[in-house]
């Protein structure tokens, strides 16, 4: 079954740091684009991060750049995003995404809360 399954999410104080986790399965992923989104109450889905498949470029939104960091792992066929210095406005529910070519996947996300 071609799925991607997103773990790690949780409610976090501003500052504070977590790491999600998406386990791939079903499909090559060693070949897709990996990126995260998220989409918070009201608002559009947005970019977030971006792993290339092939050549391991990496890109990133302008608001999280310096604060989160994307990797990957083809063996373990996981993709992670490290979310340091965490602030209110990253609340948000995460997806991750896989992409090649005009085949793309989604999972159904995990809920991130940074309030204290």
């Amino acid at each position: 079954q071609v799925q991607l399954v997103e773990s790690g999410g949780g409610v976090v104080q501003p500052g504070g740091s977590l790491r999600l986790s998406c386990a791939a399965s079903g499909f090559t992923f060693s070949l897709y684009d990996a990126s995260w989104y998220r989409q918070a109450p009201g608002k559009e889905r947005e970019f977030v991060a971006l792993n290339t498949g092939i050549h391991d470029l990496t890109d990133y939104r302008d608001s999280v750049k310096g604060r989160f960091t994307i990797a990957r792992d083809n063996n373990r066929n996981m993709v992670f995003l490290q979310m340091n210095s965490l602030k209110p406005e990253d609340t948000a529910v995460y997806y991750c995404r896989a992409a090649y070519r005009q085949h793309i996947i989604w999972g159904r996300g995990t809920r991130v809360t940074v309030s204290g």
